[in-house]
């Protein structure tokens, strides 16, 4: 346990408050369960079976802190990023999920790739957690929904016999967005939460993490101008921009290939780890 100084701060409430929209108001997914898993109905059937290319880093990170002989736990694995390596070097793998969807697709996933089936609960990680320790324990990029986020993080120092691990990706934003605030004067919807909140209420809570910083890349393809221009202008709040000014800006970090047009993005990925602590 930490012997420092006691923050006089929230990091629970700024979490909060990153979590709602521009607006002032939590997203419908966020409170609406029966919304989430819709979304995962229709975003899992259209997904790729390829794992991110950025993940790969992470994924060779995180395998470090995992032996044969170990039980694992993972939190909210999403489309697999992580699972299918932890399930392949791991003893033993436990999978918690709000959504059947995604429980279903890695159901069938690790079946396809001749994988030791993971034990999968279909569960909220913060209201429900196994009544059972692992010895490793981790999550990544799964928060983002978490309201108890507090009750979270103790549920995972609590379950971990030997290392909790949080994983987040972020920042920088795509560059363009930075120059068309800069240079145009746009608000933006930039990122509200990042991994500095967890790190803060992991110390509030008692809990002295260490933070692995990696650096990242990621390509975006996209196969039509128009469709390359939608999806990174979007983050423009002002009602009425001047679309010319911001193209020209968003142009000058895409180039082309093959008749595709490519955005690479260069970004962090976080983790926080420690040894599970006695919380007094």
């Amino acid at each position: 346990m930490f012997h420092g100084v006691r923050f006089n701060m929230d990091f629970k409430r700024f979490w909060m408050e990153g979590m709602k929209d521009w607006n002032g108001k939590l997203p419908e997914r966020m409170i609406d369960d029966a919304k989430e898993e819709a979304f995962w109905q229709t975003y899992i059937p259209n997904k790729s079976s390829a794992l991110d290319d950025y993940s790969a880093d992470i994924r060779t990170e995180l395998l470090r802190f995992i032996e044969p002989a170990d039980h694992v736990l993972e939190i909210g694995p999403g489309w697999g990023n992580y699972t299918f390596a932890a399930a392949n070097k791991a003893s033993s793998l436990t999978c918690v999920d709000s959504s059947r969807s995604v429980l279903d697709y890695l159901r069938k996933e690790t079946r396809r790739k001749g994988l030791r089936e993971p034990r999968l609960i279909h569960a909220k990680w913060e209201d429900r957690p196994p009544q059972e320790t692992f010895d490793v324990v981790f999550g990544i990029n799964c928060y983002y929904r978490m309201q108890e986020i507090d009750r979270a993080l103790l549920h995972m120092n609590n379950a971990a016999k030997r290392w909790a691990i949080v994983g987040l990706t972020s920042g920088p934003e795509k560059p363009h967005l930075w120059e068309i605030h800069r240079r145009l004067g746009y608000k933006i919807k930039f990122q509200r939460r990042d991994y500095i909140y967890l790190t803060n209420l992991l110390y509030e809570l008692g809990i002295d993490a260490n933070c692995k910083i990696l650096d990242l890349e990621r390509t975006y393809r996209y196969e039509s101008e128009e469709q390359m221009i939608m999806d990174n202008l979007g983050a423009i709040l002002e009602p009425d921009y001047d679309r010319k000014a911001a193209e020209e800006i968003l142009r000058q970090f895409v180039s082309e290939r093959d008749g595709s047009f490519l955005y690479k993005h260069r970004f962090k990925g976080v983790l926080l780890y420690w040894r599970p602590e006695r919380i007094m």
